[in-house]
C-alpha cells in the first residue's frame, strides 16, 4: 500500500498546477478553523475559487462517517460545460483520498487508491438506482452533484505521470460492491448526497464495519476528469488537479 500511495503522490504532482510543496497549517478559515484536526492549506487567490481547498475534515460517529472539504469560493457552484456526448465529456470532483483498502467498501482488496468523490458531468449520468433532480426519470441528471467510491491508480496511457479510475479488462469479474452502476471501472454509486452550504461540501457515508474507517489517514483534492474520447481503456482519466489540502498527497489528517 505504501509504494501505491507514493506512486500516486507522485502522479498527482506530476500534473498539478500550481500546487503549494507544503500546507499552511496555521492558516485560519471561519470554517477550516474550527474543524479539529483539519488538514488546512492557505488561500491561492489565482486558483479557482470554487476547487480552491483551504481545509478538509473527516470524522465519524460510529458507523457513520462524515467527509468535509472547504473552499476560498462557492462550493458547488461549477459544473462541466457539456460536450453532447460521452466521449471526452468533461467531469469535475471534490475527492477524498483515504488510507482504507478498496474492500472496505465492496471493491477487490489491494486494487489501488480507495477515494471518496462527489462529481458532476452533465453528458452522462452514472447513478442508475438514483433520481438525484426528482423528475421521475433516473438517466437525465448526471450534471446534479452525486457521490462516487472509486479506486484510483497510475495509468500511463492517460498521460505522463497521470491517473485513472481503475478499468475492468474485459473477460475479468473483479469483487464490486452491490451497488456498482455496470461500468466497466472500479467505480461505486452509493447514493450518498453531497450537502453544500456557502464554501462548504460535506458528505455522510455509512460503513458496514462501525471500525472500518478508525484512523484511516486522509486527504483532500479537487480535480477534473475527462471520458477518453475513444470510450475505452483508460476510459476515465485524470486531467487535471486543481489543489491537494496538504500540499503533497501526505494524507496527513486522521479520521476521529
Amino acid at each position: 500500500m505504501k509504494k501505491v500511495l507514493v506512486s500516486l503522490a507522485l502522479a498527482i504532482g506530476a500534473i498539478a498546477v500550481g500546487a503549494p510543496a507544503h500546507a499552511d497549517q496555521g492558516h485560519n478559515h471561519s470554517h477550516a478553523a474550527h474543524q479539529d484536526g483539519a488538514v488546512l492549506s492557505p488561500a491561492d487567490e489565482t486558483k479557482r475559487a470554487a476547487f480552491d481547498i483551504v481545509g478538509a475534515h473527516v470524522h465519524r460517529s460510529g458507523r457513520t462517517v462524515t467527509f468535509h472539504m472547504t473552499t476560498n469560493g462557492v462550493a458547488g457552484a461549477e459544473t462541466p460545460s457539456p460536450v453532447g456526448e460521452l466521449g471526452g465529456a468533461p467531469v469535475l470532483s471534490y475527492v477524498w483520498p483515504i488510507s482504507l483498502d478498496p474492500s472496505a467498501v465492496g471493491f477487490e482488496g489491494g486494487t489501488g487508491i480507495l477515494a471518496l468523490a462527489a462529481t458532476s458531468h452533465p453528458d452522462f449520468d452514472d447513478t442508475p438506482l438514483y433520481d438525484e433532480n426528482g423528475d421521475g426519470d433516473l438517466t437525465n441528471d448526471g450534471a446534479d452533484w452525486h457521490s462516487h467510491w472509486v479506486v484510483l491508480v497510475p495509468d500511463e496511457a492517460c498521460g505522463p505521470g497521470a491517473l485513472a479510475v481503475r478499468d475492468i479488462p474485459e473477460g475479468e469479474t473483479p469483487r464490486m460492491p452491490a451497488t456498482w452502476p455496470g461500468l466497466p471501472l472500479f467505480i461505486d454509486s452509493p447514493g450518498f448526497s453531497p450537502v453544500f452550504d456557502g464554501p462548504e461540501i460535506s458528505l455522510s457515508v455509512a460503513f458496514a464495519d462501525v471500525e472500518a474507517a478508525a484512523g484511516a489517514s486522509y486527504d483532500g483534492v479537487t480535480a477534473a476528469l475527462r471520458v477518453n474520447a475513444q470510450i475505452h481503456a483508460p476510459l476515465l482519466c485524470v486531467t487535471d488537479v486543481f489543489d491537494i489540502a496538504s500540499g503533497d498527497l501526505s494524507l496527513p489528517g486522521k479520521v476521529e
